[in-house]
């Protein structure tokens, strides 16, 4: 049995999910513009330079969803993943994803990005498992704060440890793991799995992957 792991955001997807959430509701309305815009793009800066303070993120990202009721958020993530995410959800990816699922491998999405963003977009993609952050919830509402570790650089290794005991399952189980990403800020799981691929990858990670010759793909283009 194979464990096939793969991060979200410019990875299987060509863009970032979590960026292009607050984006969406900066144009919906329900965030001020002149307020969260340049924030959304400072965060994004910080993430791509290894430099961002998950928590302070995450106290920025999912504050707006202890504003709005369950059930209108929903409605705005539907029109979310009909406009904004499955145009970036490019055929190789998709094939990707299929390729390993008729395989009878284990796959499972593991990304930073909050679960009620991502729940829907791992829908999307038949993934059956989800290892993401968690907004925590009090009454069917969201709080504003995150629940247990983010999984974040090595709070990713954590979290799919968890999600692995949950299953009966340990790393040992398995007699191949394998993680796409594209970003450096996932080398510890990367480092943890036997088969490591870089996908579309910034320039740290690919000069790493250089380094140790692990393997480097594109999920984009024609």
């Amino acid at each position: 049995m194979d464990l096939v792991l793969f991060d979200l955001d410019n990875t299987l997807l060509a863009g970032d999910s979590d960026f292009e959430w607050a984006q969406f509701l900066i144009t919906k309305g329900v965030l001020d513009r002149e307020v969260y815009e340049a924030r959304n793009q400072a965060f994004y800066d910080q993430y791509k330079a290894g430099t961002l303070d998950i928590f302070e993120f995450l106290d920025f990202q999912l504050k707006p969803l202890a504003r709005h009721s369950r059930a209108q958020l929903d409605a705005w993530h539907r029109e979310f993943l009909d406009t904004r995410i499955r145009p970036m959800m490019t055929p190789q990816s998709q094939a990707l994803v299929k390729e390993h699922l008729e395989s009878g491998a284990i796959v499972a999405i593991v990304t930073a990005t909050n679960s009620f963003v991502t729940g829907p977009i791992a829908r999307a993609f038949g993934i059956p498992h989800l290892v993401a952050t968690i907004p925590a919830q009090e009454s069917g509402a969201f709080t504003g704060k995150p629940r247990g570790t983010p999984a974040f650089k090595a709070g990713k290794i954590e979290r799919v440890e968890a999600w692995l005991e949950s299953l009966g399952l340990c790393w040992e189980s398995f007699d191949k793991s394998s993680f796409y990403s594209d970003s450096h800020n996932d080398l510890p799981l990367m480092k943890k799995v036997n088969n490591p691929v870089a996908v579309d990858p910034d320039d740290t990670l690919r000069a790493h992957a250089s380094a140790q010759g692990w393997p480097v793909i594109s999920l984009r283009g024609a």
